[in-house]
């Protein structure tokens, strides 16, 4: 159920796009390396244009993440606020 306040409770997913990445930079190096030692050069340039990518998006995250938060909420604070009973008459809650 939607409340209408999402943006102000909203969990940044920096961290998990951090380590995301982090896993495809491994994954895109060893690419290009084992492309180029293969001598497969397109894949290797297709590994190498995806692994630079993949570090822009990491400096940016990085960069995100080192700006600190704006208005993070604490782990104590609910994603949503509760929903509260209705008194109207026929309706369920």
């Amino acid at each position: 159920m939607r409340t209408g306040n999402e943006p102000m409770t909203a969990r940044s997913p920096l961290r998990l796009r951090c380590g995301l990445a982090s896993f495809g930079l491994v994954w895109t190096a060893a690419g290009t390396a084992l492309f180029a030692l293969a001598g497969r050069p397109g894949w290797a340039i297709a590994c190498g244009v995806v692994m630079l990518v993949t570090v822009v998006d990491l400096v940016v995250i990085i960069r995100h993440i080192r700006q600190g938060p704006h208005y993070q909420p604490g782990r104590d604070v609910p994603p949503y606020e509760p929903v509260k009973p209705s008194n109207h008459p026929g309706r369920n809650s």
